[in-house]
């Protein structure tokens, strides 16, 4: 099945550029014909409720984007994350995130990338340090041992994109008391997530750019195929910072409906043939993906 999907975090109200994202998503599936899915990403128990995943759904729905059964929520799925988990080679780590900021600070390390300081311990090695964690009731988390440095994917708008891939996370660590095994990481539950429902086409925000090569490598290793990536740029406040909650009337039930739709046809740049498209339907019928503005859209 050829499909898409939109896939929001469920921590408060969609604000405009969440909007706008998931607009794009079901404007890039349905005209092209594909089934689109809504994924609730609730893995994050201290920040997701019920409550604001039901307002985002309502949200979506106002605006005229529908779903194609089920909508899936993650916190349902540690069983799935659970069996991919076991068919990849990973290791356990036990750095804290002091840990790997002084790593990554150290001369010739590799921004961002983690540098493997729990790769290659001996057992006895690793004996240690987990007699350590747990003595500070911890819990190591488990990484991937990536076989490859490198990954190159196909994005819609940036064309062959190559990016680095280190030892991502696949499972959480943390309070032994707290922690759970579920504590999954979000570069496994998305992959797995979207190679279990067939998601062929992943549109998203431009800032999750250099997350897809090790997503896709992810996939590559547990047999999923490759989905087609399409980034678009984000909404950005007037210093050219991501859009958030903190810059004001930002969501759509601060705005209103009648506010919010004329401003995201707007922000698609696709102004030929948009102008007073009155709902998502009628914009269905005059999309054009290669009008869509490859520039970030200014928030005012």
């Amino acid at each position: 099945m050829n499909a898409g999907r939109y896939a929001p975090s469920p921590s408060g109200d969609l604000h405009f550029g969440n909007l706008r994202t998931a607009l794009l998503a079901w404007l890039f599936a349905r005209q092209s014909g594909r089934a689109f899915y809504l994924r609730v990403e609730d893995i994050d128990s201290e920040r997701s409720s019920a409550e604001s995943a039901a307002r985002q759904i309502q949200d979506l729905e106002a605006l005229g984007i529908d779903f194609d059964p089920p909508v899936v929520y993650q916190s349902q799925r540690s069983d799935l994350y659970e069996a991919a988990l076991k068919k990849l080679p990973v290791y356990e780590c036990y750095c804290t995130r002091r840990d790997i900021r002084e790593a990554a600070s150290a001369p010739h390390a590799q921004p961002g990338m983690y540098p493997g300081t729990c790769r290659n311990l001996t057992d006895a090695e690793r004996a240690l340090r987990r007699q350590e964690l747990a003595d500070d009731h911890r819990m190591p988390a488990l990484r991937l041992r990536s076989s490859v440095a490198e990954w190159t994917v196909r994005d819609f708008f940036h064309g062959a994109v190559t990016g680095p891939v280190d030892d991502v996370i696949v499972r959480r660590g943390g309070n032994l008391n707290q922690a759970q095994a579920g504590d999954w990481a979000y570069n496994l539950a998305v992959v797995v997530d979207d190679g279990e429902q067939g998601i062929d086409q992943v549109v998203r925000g431009d800032d999750l750019l250099m997350s897809a090569p090790a997503q896709a490598y992810l996939a590559q290793l547990l047999g999923y195929a490759e989905p087609e990536y399409v980034h678009v740029p984000l909404v950005v406040n007037a210093d050219g910072k991501r859009l958030a909650k903190r810059d004001g009337a930002v969501t759509l039930r601060e705005m209103g409906l009648d506010a919010a739709w004329p401003e995201l046809v707007r922000s698609l740049g696709c102004s030929l043939g948009c102008e007073g498209v009155a709902s998502a339907r009628e914009l269905l019928e005059v999309f054009d993906p290669a009008r869509v503005s490859r520039r970030p859209w200014v928030w005012e």
